[in-house]
């Protein structure tokens, strides 16, 4: 998994501050700001995570890189609405030696990850079978309705790839552009750091929660999951390591 912070918006705090000054305030934005010094924005912006105005936080936007995940995860990040994704569509590129992703549980079983590899390989090869099948016949029809030959092969195999597509596994990699207001990041971090999350995912999380403490510190060090700043919300199914999650999460100072 790679996990890059491509961009965000400048001077993120600042800009929330500025939004949320600016409902209680008579000023202009320009002296709004002006006014707002670094230790008056962190002020402003830590009263906000302790009053629960979180509307302001909005205005604060994360992209990011994503590599090496499957499509798993993909099933499961989008179920995240208030966000921006570009995924690289399997209609478009073709799956020629396809990288994935294997569970740690496989991955720490010889048995288990024999398996693995062994399907695998059984639906790279399958992939690659209905390829050149279908391609083989949606070149045969195009050139039999006037394509010429080189036009036909191009079309023909990116028609193909459309439907081989479906014995591709979840393992199967998959990189995305993702963007997130700052408040639908402290709600996927609040859902997605926790234990119970899914293990990609929840790594995932981690990462970007490590990037945007990075880039706006004091907007971020109340994100993490629920247990973070207050009981377990999973009642019987909790983890039952809230103190080490709050270890593992809470903002180190110095």
């Amino acid at each position: 998994m790679k996990v890059t912070l491509l961009t965000h918006t400048p001077d993120p705090e600042l800009t929330v501050a500025s939004a949320a000054r600016l409902c209680y305030s008579p000023s202009t934005i320009d002296e709004v700001r002006e006014k707002l010094t670094p230790e008056k924005t962190a002020s402003f912006v830590d009263m906000l995570s302790e009053i629960g105005h979180e509307s302001p936080i909005e205005h604060a936007s994360f992209t990011f890189g994503i590599e090496g995940v499957s499509r798993a995860l993909l099933a499961q990040i989008t179920r995240h609405r208030m966000a921006s994704f570009s995924v690289q569509s399997q209609r478009y590129v073709a799956e020629a030696q396809f990288e994935f992703v294997t569970p740690p549980e496989i991955e720490s079983d010889p048995e288990a990850k024999a398996l693995f590899l062994e399907a695998m390989a059984k639906d790279q090869e399958y992939y690659d079978r209905l390829t050149e099948v279908l391609k083989r016949r949606h070149k045969a029809d195009m050139i039999k309705d006037g394509m010429d030959e080189t036009a036909a092969d191009r079309t023909a195999e990116k028609k193909a790839i459309e439907d081989a597509r479906f014995v591709l596994p979840n393992a199967c990699d998959t990189k995305m552009i993702l963007t997130m207001n700052a408040r639908s990041l402290h709600n996927f971090f609040k859902h997605r750091c926790c234990n119970r999350a899914q293990w990609e995912i929840r790594e995932l999380a981690a990462e970007m929660l490590k990037l945007c403490r990075e880039a706006a510190p004091n907007l971020f060090k109340n994100a993490g999951p629920a247990c973070l700043n207050g009981p377990c919300p999973e009642g019987k199914m909790t983890c039952g390591h809230i103190k080490e999650m709050r270890e593992k999460y809470a903002v180190k100072r110095d």
